[in-house]
């Protein structure tokens, strides 16, 4: 098979895109076809900076496709299923051999790009809000990375929710398109100040909660935006910044940090996982939920899709497609 691979950790140029060794089904797994490939914030970070586990590496948490082998134990998955993939690596490629309980049924009138770009986004969403969040109707919830997926995927959800949404980002143009997708108010954080912009949103109240992926230095920002017994979701580092947080920060308001992270939950609440994604299936079948798809790239130019991505030049989710 053809696959995007690398040696060595870095930017996009050490992608190297070269004849692999099919992966071989286990019994306990299923060997897909891949159509569609959602390159995730955690893809950049393993390329980056994360030890590859092997030498050379397939990267990649998030594709779907159709099922063209089963394992010997597998009783629950069937050659030509259309599934979704959500594993550990390997997604950057023609084939991937996965776990059962990391694959989930696509229904029909969901096209493999959607499908494809739901799992990490939405769930993720989900638990910040719902799970780790506890978000109740009427409350304000502050999103940072609004104009990504997972930003995109919380207004969504935050908003019919009966929540108030409040999203930051650095570009004009895409802070505006927000408003359609449920946010009530947008921060430019690079021309505004995050805390004093939610002060005055709040009448000096603060947020109920924060979903923060930034992490660094902006981890600060979201405890200094809290309202009294706020939370704070944390649940990634796009930032690339250590995390020097002080714990202090939350003290006095009765605060907490909730640390979220979508493998655990994926791996631990294995039927939770498979019951929620198939209501979010439904949810954007319907229209209630959208799933916004900036650009597709051919799997052999994975170089330049990761260099998009990275210099934040999209809107919504970025995919790869093996058969182009």
């Amino acid at each position: 098979m053809k696959a995007a691979v690398y040696y060595e950790n870095g930017g996009p140029e050490v992608f190297k895109y070269e004849d692999m060794q099919d992966p071989i089904c286990k019994a306990n797994e299923v060997l897909i076809k891949i159509k569609s490939i959602s390159i995730e914030g955690g893809d950049l970070i393993n390329r980056e900076i994360r030890p590859l586990p092997q030498v050379p590496n397939i990267v990649g948490y998030q594709c779907a496709g159709e099922i063209i082998k089963v394992g010997i134990e597998v009783k629950d998955r069937f050659v030509g299923q259309r599934v979704v993939s959500l594993g550990n690596s390997g997604s950057h490629a023609q084939f991937i051999a996965v776990e059962t309980f990391r694959t989930y049924p696509i229904p029909e009138g969901l096209s493999y790009e959607s499908a494809s770009a739901i799992p990490v986004a939405f769930v993720t969403a989900h638990e910040c809000l719902f799970g780790s969040g506890n978000l109740k109707a009427r409350e304000t919830v502050l999103i940072h990375g609004g104009t990504g997926s997972l930003g995109l995927a919380a207004i969504q959800m935050a908003s019919q929710a009966g929540a108030i949404v409040i999203a930051t980002g650095s570009d004009e143009t895409k802070l505006k398109k927000l408003l359609q997708f449920g946010a009530g108010h947008v921060i430019n954080y690079k021309t505004q100040s995050i805390v004093n912009e939610v002060m005055a949103i709040t009448k000096n109240v603060g947020v109920d909660l924060v979903i923060d992926s930034v992490g660094g230095k902006n981890l600060a920002l979201s405890a200094e935006a809290l309202a009294y017994r706020g939370r704070i979701a944390f649940v990634g580092l796009s930032s690339r910044e250590p995390n020097l947080f002080d714990p202090f920060l939350l003290w006095k308001q009765n605060a907490t940090l909730h640390g979220v992270f979508l493998p655990g939950i994926v791996e631990t609440e294995k039927k939770e996982t498979a019951e929620l994604l198939a209501e979010i299936f439904k949810d954007v079948v319907s229209g209630k939920l959208i799933v916004t798809i900036d650009q597709t790239f051919p799997l052999s130019k994975v170089r330049d899709a990761h260099q998009y991505v990275e210099e934040r030049k999209g809107f919504g989710r970025v995919l790869l497609n093996p058969e182009l």
